[in-house]
Formats: C-alpha cells, structure tokens, sequence
C-alpha cells in the first residue's frame, strides 16, 4: 500500500495543478448545490404556508385559485360541512377569498411581472395567525386599502408604505401597512378587501377558494366526502400542505432539471481539465511511477493510489465549493411560480443532504477524472521508466 502521505505531498509539490483542477470542481459542487438549494427554497416557501388542519375547497377540475371560481351560496354549505373547527361562539372558523393578478413594473424598471392580489375578509388574521404587521396598519374593510407583504414591498413600483397603485384603470388603492407570514409565499401576495376586489374586478357574488379549519387532520376525509359527494356543488377537497406542495412542484422540477444540465455541462469541462493535469502529472512523474514498481508496488496499488490522489483534488474542490454555497443561504431570489403565473419570493436553502449530494457529485468527478491517467500510469513499465 502506497502511504497516502505520498499523495498529499504530491498535491503540496504541484500547487498550481492542484489548484486549477480543484477550482474547476468547486465551481461544478457551487452550481449544483445552489440549484438544489434553490429548488428546496422554494419547496419549503409553498410547503410552510400549507397547515395540517387546514382544508381548501376549489371549484372541481381546477388546480389553482387563479382559476376556479365559487358563488356564495355554496360558499355558506362549505362553511357548514361536518369536520369544520367552529369559534366559541359556534362560527365556523373558515375565510373565503379572491384570488387576482396584476401586472406590475419593477423597482428598477427593467422588468415587468405578475403580482398575486388577495382579496381577504375582515377576520383573516384570525385565521392565519402567523400573518403579523411589521409597518403600517391593517387595511380597513370596505375601502381602497392594500397591505402588502414584506418580499415584495420595495421590488415591485408604488409597492412601498404610503405609496398607491391601480387595481384597475382609475382604480387606485393606497399600500397602509407591511406584513411578514413566517417565510410563507404569502409574503409575496398583496392582501385587500374581498368586496373591493369582487367590485372592481366584476366578480360579484364570486370568491376563487374557501379555506376551512378542521377539528382535526383526521377529520380531513369526513369533511372530503361530504364536500365532493354532492355532485351539485362541483367541488374539490384538498389539505392546504397537500395543495401547496403541488403548487411549487412544476417550478421546482425545472430549477433543478436546469441546475443539473448546467452542473452536468461544467462537469465535463472540468472533468476533462482533471484528466489532462492527471496525464501531465503521469507524464512528468514516469520515472517515479517506474521507483514506485520496481520497489515491488503492483499495478493495482500504482491505480489506487493515483484515483485516491485525484478524488482527494475533487474532495478539496469540492469542499471550497460546498462551503460558498452556503453563503447563497443569505440570499433571496424571485421567479415565477409556474402554477399561480406570478412573482413569487423565497431564499436558497441549504441542507445536510444537499451538501452531501453535491459533495459526493464532486467526489465521483474526481473518479472519473482520474480514472484512465491512473490506468496508464500503471502501465508503465519500471525498465523503461528508469532509462528516461
């Protein structure tokens, strides 16, 4: 067995070469580990803002609230439903709400992109306790008031404290407070009146979903079958984790398809970077490899050693990679979400098994890397080593 301490010199002796096939992999690890922390952000954004106990009801056939619609009279028979959680009072805890898009301008001017507009009643913050004012107040009921939430105010024109913007053609509204919901994609919603909405988007009588507390979870499957069994009502169930984790999963399977093609692309570059320093390194270092044989090391130790030599140059690489991906953790980014077709907020989340993932990417690159210069080294005869 050849000493690993052999190897480690080896890296220490040829500093420029090490350094160079170890910055090709670290940028290979950084692209990987930021798509996939990328693609956990915005699962943990969607999945967050769902509750266990909590049901949503959409028309039947449609998958976001964007599109589905549900008159108010079938608004007060979900509301009656077995399995609904009610106040002390005996009302049913539940909020029906309206769901718009606005097309609005960036901050800087330089773009354009859908803002989600909620349409909210005036107990919502009953129901979602983790919603808290940050600035501001809560806008009041019945007038052309807005809050907004945290994420977007400021990247978005006439988002900010103070500021107005139209919900429509003459109709402006007036931004009187700022809100944060735990990290939830409801902070990257505008939140205002449900009547005000209704008005000035003509959907009267209409609202896009309704959101139910239940008992329990369990109760989910009594309150289901009630719910879609009148066919009458033409209604849909679905846990609100359940329905936001379906929500982000388009959007997620294309950042990490992309971040994948891209890591897979860089891979081989810097994969065929690693294989031509290993053939130098074989090249120069002929008459040592011919020492190392005729010294009585086997051709499978000369392999071993040379792969252990290029995997601990990706496990360096990689290392340096992991550890500035972690610095994307402080970053925020914003894209569409495929699903609702707007803006929506959240940051790069980096975890122990996305680490791991990308490190043991890194790892299996070094390997490949150093794979056929490890083979020609061990077949380097030690007679013809030792003339050069």
């Amino acid at each position: 067995m050849i000493p690993i301490s052999y190897n480690v010199r080896n890296l220490a002796v040829r500093k420029a070469t090490t350094v160079a096939s170890a910055s090709g992999i670290a940028l290979v690890v950084f692209v990987l580990a930021s798509s996939l922390m990328l693609s956990e952000g915005l699962r943990r954004t969607m999945a967050t803002s769902g509750k266990a106990d909590t049901a949503v009801v959409l028309r039947k056939g449609n998958n976001a609230e964007l599109s589905s619609a549900i008159d108010d009279p079938t608004v007060g028979i979900v509301r009656s439903a077995p399995g609904v959680k009610a106040k002390s009072d005996g009302t049913p805890i539940a909020v029906a709400e309206l769901m718009v898009v606005a097309f609005m301008e960036t901050s800087d001017g330089k773009g354009r992109s859908n803002v989600q507009i909620r349409g909210v009643p005036s107990d919502v913050l009953d129901f979602r306790p983790e919603v808290r004012l940050v600035e501001g107040r809560p806008h009041k009921a019945g007038t052309d008031e807005v809050i907004v939430g945290k994420s977007i105010s400021g990247r978005f024109k006439n988002l900010r404290l103070g500021d107005s913007f139209e919900l429509r053609k003459n109709r402006p509204v007036k931004v009187v407070g700022v809100f944060e919901a735990a990290g939830t994609s409801f902070e990257s919603e505008v939140w205002g009146d449900l009547d005000v909405l209704r008005e000035a988007f003509g959907r009267r009588g209409v609202v896009s979903s309704v959101r139910v507390k239940l008992d329990s979870p369990s109760r989910f499957e009594g309150f289901e079958t009630a719910i879609e069994s009148d066919k009458r009502l033409g209604l849909d169930a679905i846990p609100e984790r359940e329905f936001y984790e379906k929500q982000s999963e388009g959007t997620t399977l294309f950042i990490t398809v992309m971040g994948v093609l891209i890591a897979v692309f860089f891979s081989v570059g810097a994969m065929i970077g690693a294989t031509i320093t290993m053939y130098a390194a074989v090249a120069n270092r002929k008459r040592e490899v011919g020492v190392l044989r005729a010294l009585g090391f086997s051709r499978p130790m000369i392999v071993f050693s040379f792969l252990l030599e290029s995997l601990l140059i990706a496990l360096i690489g990689g290392g340096v990679g992991a550890l500035c991906s972690l610095g994307m953790g402080f970053v925020s980014f914003s894209m569409m979400n495929f699903a609702s077709w707007s803006e929506i907020v959240f940051r790069f989340t980096p975890t122990p098994e996305i680490i791991g993932k990308s490190l043991l990417f890194g790892g299996v690159m070094g390997v490949l890397g150093g794979f056929f210069p490890a083979l020609r080294a061990a077949a380097v005869s030690p007679v013809e080593a030792m003339r050069e």
